[in-house]
């Protein structure tokens, strides 16, 4: 049973699309076919946020409206959300939303460019919090940028949002019930087929049938949140059909929890993974808190960025440090595989024809155990690694005896350091055998200079790492890490 049109809600309206190119975006669609240009493109690539809008999608029975960038999102990832524009916020007598109004009253725009973005991250924001921090504002505007204006009005604006109007009377808020039903009967459970060869995109209506459909067409590419794949199109240009978008697959979605180990499906978000892995694990939480910004957060999967393989992708050090196992699956049958072994080569994993990551199964850190991860960075907010260190270490009577550390940008692949480990475990947890690990470092890796960071400066940093994981576990006041210009 197929259906040959992807179905969502456009601001009100009720959209059916028979006509729809694998690659083509949510913002060109907005822009191009429904002249809907409040919508802007600076970046293209998921870092600008001058093209942010919200889409509403069912989820744990109710509806989440979330905040995502148009430019990389594809418009048939869409069936079965909802999808709100700048030009949808004004009132019904035609006069500004309250966040609007706050950003005309405290002169958050110049130009005006990106302003249209940052209106609807701050709407997302006030839907969630209509009082918020300022550390809640300055995190809902990581993913957006502004050459001109300064961020201090645009903050102002937001602290007076409780000045301007209630929740409760936004029509996102007073219909959201009317919505939902609206949503829910377009989810019939089909799967979506459109187009022909190269021109063709299935949006799988289950995950047997998404299990179905990629035995029957391993070729096809995976699309879950396109915070990379989008890249692709915008960047490099390369043709990606046949497209499967599987962000509609609920099962891939569910969270399982138990004392030991939390599973999440390929499709939890980085923002649904904050509540899990976040709450449970503090160095989750700061980790997450650093990846992208909230759109990029929203989309982007934690199945995804292991799935791709990349070795500066943030996800799998920590996961590898505590030890995480995949659910992969093809056809009807599953196996079982220890993350650490699943990324083989650069651009190589053990991944059959045919076969898709399911979930990941994240131990809890062992009681008493020392757990932390640190990302190097150019920024600190919404930037991609440079290096990136995760530690997992036991310690027993001042003596290291377990230890399972990974690193990311330091290889082709994310990669434990064994060499690391071995030196540490047995040892006094002491400033000589930390040296040694150190020097160990050399032995599991040799990494590259490019444009985050050179050779060298890799290598320093990932030393300092260790030493930085030494200092703060004893607790040492002043630290003082070896300098670039002395390495």
């Amino acid at each position: 049973m197929t259906r040959s049109e992807i179905r969502f809600i456009l601001n009100g309206e009720d959209v059916a699309l028979s006509a729809v190119r694998p690659d083509e975006t949510l913002l060109d669609y907005l822009r191009l076919r429904r002249s809907l240009r409040g919508t802007k493109e600076g970046c293209a690539e998921g870092d600008c946020g001058a093209c942010t809008v919200l889409v509403g999608r069912l989820a744990g029975g109710g509806l989440v409206y979330e905040g995502v960038n148009a430019c990389i999102r594809f418009l048939g990832s869409l069936d079965g959300c909802h999808v709100v524009t700048v030009e949808h916020l004004k009132r019904a007598d035609g006069t500004l939303h309250p966040v609007q109004q706050a950003m005309v009253d405290f002169h958050g725009s110049q130009c005006g460019f990106c302003t249209p973005g940052f209106v609807m991250s701050l709407y997302a924001l006030w839907m969630r919090e209509p009082a918020p921090s300022d550390a809640a504002i300055e995190k809902a505007l990581q993913g957006n940028l502004c050459r001109c204006t300064g961020y201090e009005p645009i903050v102002k604006a937001a602290r007076a949002f409780g000045d301007y109007g209630e929740v409760a009377n936004d029509p996102r808020a007073s219909e959201r019930a009317e919505m939902a039903g609206r949503l829910a009967a377009l989810r019939d459970g089909l799967r979506v087929e459109i187009g022909q060869g190269k021109d063709r995109l299935v949006v799988p209506g289950s995950l047997d049938d998404l299990a179905e459909f990629l035995e029957a067409e391993p070729q096809a590419t995976i699309v879950a949140g396109s915070t990379d794949v989008g890249l692709w199109v915008t960047k490099h240009m390369r043709d990606i059909a046949p497209v499967v978008f599987i962000g509609g697959v609920d099962e891939l979605r569910e969270v399982v929890e138990d004392e030991t180990s939390i599973t999440l499906g390929a499709n939890v978000s980085y923002t649904d993974a904050y509540r899990s892995l976040g709450a449970r694990i503090p160095a989750w939480r700061d980790l997450l808190d650093r990846i992208g910004g909230d759109q990029v957060r929203n989309m982007g999967t934690i199945g995804g960025n292991i799935a791709n393989g990349s070795p500066i992708g943030d996800s799998p050090p920590p996961l590898i440090a505590l030890g995480a196992t995949l659910t992969l699956r093809k056809g009807s049958e599953t196996r079982i595989l220890p993350l650490k072994d699943f990324f083989i080569d650069y651009g190589k994993q053990d991944r059959r024809p045919g076969e898709f990551v399911q979930s990941v199964t994240v131990p809890l850190p062992n009681p008493g155990a020392l757990y932390r991860v640190y990302k190097v960075t150019k920024r600190r907010d919404e930037d991609i690694t440079a290096v990136l260190g995760a530690f997992h270490i036991e310690i027993e009577n001042g003596r290291c005896v377990s230890a399972r550390i990974a690193y990311g940008g330091m290889a082709a692949t994310p990669k434990r350091a064994k060499a690391v480990e071995a030196v540490l475990v047995g040892r006094d947890w002491n400033e000589a055998a930390i040296e040694e690990a150190m020097d160990a470092l050399a032995k599991d890796f040799a990494p590259i200079s490019d444009m985050r960071a050179s050779a060298e400066y890799r290598m320093l940093a990932a030393r300092n790492l260790i030493r930085r994981l030494h200092l703060e576990t004893v607790g040492a006041e002043r630290v003082t890490l070896q300098r670039y210009e002395e390495a």
